[in-house]
């Protein structure tokens, strides 16, 4: 199985605010702050990775919060929610968690005869957390007010929105290897049998679909888990079999990458395992101290006055 797609790697989103941002992910939801850094290709932006302990795949949720920037619009040919695992049980408390915070829950229910609790970030990102019918014995992240019986494991599912699935189904099963599980209204889920967690994919079919803005409270992109570079390179060449546009692999300090756009208008990018968020900072330093790309380090200062304050 090593050769093959081992689920989700990450997700990116888009944030309005840093310091929002980050307060919310670290305060409320309990993740941890595994990694500042800034964009690549906008080192006037920070890089926001929010993970487990030591930032495994499947648990990272990065962000690029400019400031200021306008709300984006969920729709057609974007990734329009981030699912969770959490533990059985735990809904109660984070539904009671969320009001404290003053985060409305937007809808519960079952998907699939899984639990769920749904709502938004303070951009409006959508997101759920979700009891998963497949055993997730990751070891979450603790703080002081979420518990590891309560906490967020890692990912459960992404959610993609798209006029028909046809085309972007046939990206997930013919490049990527996730099978069919099955149609649940208009919710078609798939899902690798390479690892049991942060492994499915819905796809909403919506024709009447808007099109979507990508802009603050959306995702940017998903991408999904390889061992290394040698089978990222394979799924390169798979990719361009299929008559897609895909990029020269991409050294992301903290991974390597390929991203491509598959039909239905989805960014979607396929990362490695390594070398990992320890290459540049011992695990109990995640998260304090900013760390940039070798080629804007003689602009720190220049980078840092530039950046907002966390405190």
């Amino acid at each position: 199985m090593e050769n093959k797609i081992l689920g989700i790697h990450h997700i990116t989103a888009i944030a309005g605010n840093a310091k929002r941002n980050y307060d919310f992910y670290t305060k409320v939801l309990g993740l941890r702050f595994i990694k500042k850094t800034v964009n690549f290709d906008d080192p006037g932006t920070y890089h926001f990775y929010f993970g487990d302990e030591v930032g495994s795949p499947g648990t990272i949720l990065t962000f690029f919060p400019w400031e200021g920037i306008t709300k984006g619009k969920q729709g057609n040919g974007m990734a329009t929610e981030i699912g969770y695992s959490v533990p059985d049980n735990s809904l109660a408390f984070w539904a009671e968690r969320l009001n404290k915070n003053n985060v409305t829950i937007n809808s519960t229910g079952t998907r699939f005869g899984e639990k769920y609790l749904a709502f938004e970030d303070p951009d409006g990102l959508p997101l759920s957390l979700i009891i998963s019918n497949t055993s997730d014995n990751r070891k979450p992240w603790e703080t002081a007010d979420v518990k590891a019986d309560v906490a967020t494991k890692g990912f459960h599912s992404i959610t993609l929105t798209l006029k028909t699935v046809e085309n972007t189904a046939k990206v997930l099963t013919d490049i990527l290897d996730y099978k069919f599980v099955g149609k649940e209204g208009d919710r078609h889920r798939y899902r690798t049998d390479t690892v049991e967690n942060a492994a499915i994919v819905d796809l909403i079919e919506d024709p009447k679909a808007a099109n979507s803005v990508n802009a603050g409270g959306t995702i940017h992109h998903i991408a999904f888990r390889v061992k290394d570079e040698k089978v990222l390179m394979e799924y390169r060449e798979k990719v361009v079999r299929n008559y897609l546009n895909i990029t020269q692999k991409i050294d992301r300090n903290y991974f390597f990458s390929l991203y491509f756009r598959e039909p239905g208008g989805v960014l979607f990018e396929i990362a490695t395992d390594n070398p990992g968020f320890a290459i540049d900072e011992p695990v109990d330093e995640f998260g304090k101290n900013l760390k940039l790309p070798a080629q804007y380090e003689s602009n720190r200062s220049q980078i840092e006055a530039a950046l907002p304050v966390l405190n």
